[in-house]
């Protein structure tokens, strides 16, 4: 097993983030770009956003097929071959001309992109000690916030200043270094014990993890988190564009800079783990996000930026606490427990802006406090029933 502190392991770490970094600014590098896209198509802006929405939809979708698969066939190779297939995508998308062909690329790179994200934290499980692990998750998931902010400053300022076909051109060079770095620094499987795909079998692993509490509660978790969190940040854009703020677009595509303090959340939350259970680190992810939230209530920007700050910290936080929870609470089928515990977290954030809409209609941003933090008491209570459920119970068939 890899152990903590290890050559090895920090291989196999770096590796994970740098792929995790390359996954999601791929899947953000749209989102600054869509009145570009608008514009230049002659489209309206929500058939523009689709070029976002359909990404995250196939992504979500893919990650059920995924885990299972990667049972079978191994982790390393649907990583590396995914990942590849994402890169190539990106290339054809910088010389798309017809917005229908840009959405079908970007249906088919939000399926590629699933690959690694489904079975990242599973190879993690297989390869690393469980104190390697808990470090190991922290720092990957601090990837996905660097992409995350990665994609978009390159959408935004590359877009502004080439436009947005070399947006994509310039992600895929980005894109094509972080492969090569993963292929050479990712150690082969060794500890790995494949399985034969049976349908019947995924469908049975599904049903248990389902089954499972431990799991259950961390799935509902996770998705109403993010639920929450990734849809306060479309709404806080309306509240900084209208007055008495006024900010152009390009101030407020740096407003996502916030999500470093997410990665620095995320990294802790490994060391953390080491001292206090993980449904402790969950519940001190969620109340930290709910007082960021109660902080962008005060009024100024500078009141906001530091809400934000505190909410993505929060929020990374109890993500990475939750994704390893998954991993060590999956009686069996790791990679589809991982897969199942992800598809709520993308569908959470679909749906979260729906929830919200009514909240900002009556109130505006006080309501969107108000409707978050309903949701937030109810992860909180899910995370203390973790916290005092009898562990031999957590994983027992």
């Amino acid at each position: 097993m890899i152990e903590l502190g290890h050559n090895a392991f920090w291989r196999a770490t770096l590796a994970l983030v740098l792929g995790s970094f390359m996954i999601f600014a791929n899947v953000y590098v749209t989102q600054p770009l869509l009145p570009m896209l608008a514009e230049d198509f002659g489209i309206s802006p929500l058939l523009a956003g689709w070029s976002f929405t359909v990404t995250t939809l196939m992504l979500g979708l893919s990650l059920l097929f995924y885990g299972p698969l990667s049972d079978a066939l191994g982790r390393r190779v649907i990583m590396l071959v995914t990942m590849t297939g994402a890169a190539l995508v990106t290339v054809a998308l910088a010389l798309v001309r017809d917005y229908y062909v840009l959405l079908a690329l970007r249906a088919l790179q939000g399926v590629l992109l699933g690959g690694l994200p489904a079975v990242a934290i599973a190879y993690m499980g297989d390869e690393f000690s469980k104190r390697a692990v808990a470090v190991a998750v922290g720092l990957y998931i601090s990837g996905n916030s660097l992409g995350g902010i990665g994609g978009r400053l390159v959408g935004g300022f590359v877009g502004e200043w080439l436009g947005w076909s070399n947006a994509f051109l310039v992600m895929s060079g980005v894109s094509l270094v972080c492969l090569l770095a993963f292929a050479l620094l990712l150690p082969p499987s060794q500890h790995f014990s494949p399985r034969p795909v049976r349908p019947r079998q995924m469908l049975a692993d599904l049903a248990l993890h389902l089954r499972n509490p431990a799991l259950l509660l961390a799935y509902i978790i996770g998705g109403l988190n993010f639920f929450i969190f990734v849809n306060q940040y479309s709404y806080v854009t309306f509240v900084l564009a209208d007055a008495p703020y006024n900010l152009p677009p390009s101030l407020l595509g740096l407003l996502f800079l916030t999500y470093l303090s997410g990665t620095v959340g995320s990294t802790l939350a490994g060391r953390v783990a080491l001292k206090i259970s993980q449904p402790r680190c969950m519940t001190l992810g969620i109340v930290i996000l709910m007082i960021g939230s109660a902080v962008t209530l005060m009024p100024g920007l500078p009141a906001i930026i530091l809400g934000l700050l505190i909410n993505s910290f929060g929020f990374f936080f109890a993500h990475s606490s939750v994704s390893s929870w998954v991993s060590h609470n999956a009686e069996r089928a790791k990679a589809s427990a991982s897969s199942l515990y992800l598809m709520f977290y993308y569908l959470g954030a679909s749906v979260g802006g729906f929830y919200l809409h009514p909240f900002w209609g009556m109130a505006g941003w006080f309501g969107v406090v108000m409707g978050s933090t309903l949701v937030l008491a109810i992860t909180l209570c899910c995370s203390l029933w973790l916290a005092k459920r009898p562990r031999p119970i957590l994983v027992a068939a």
